[in-house]
């Protein structure tokens, strides 16, 4: 396995970062779990694409 961050999962990163949200900020705005944002940000499981829409539309809301 690859050490290089997905795209999605730097976005991630990049956002929280920028906004000063921790992951249970993030978790809670889209209803998903902090392990599942972890896990996403680690690359140990892949997002499904409803996971992916509802985080870019959280992200993009918070701009």
């Amino acid at each position: 396995m690859s050490n290089e961050l997905s795209d999605f999962a730097e976005q991630i990163i990049q956002f929280e970062k920028k906004k000063h949200l921790a992951d249970n900020d993030v978790a809670f705005g889209n209803q998903l779990s902090v392990e599942r944002i972890h896990n996403i940000k680690a690359m140990a499981t892949k997002p499904t694409n409803d996971e992916i829409n509802a985080l870019t539309k959280f992200m993009r809301s918070h701009k």
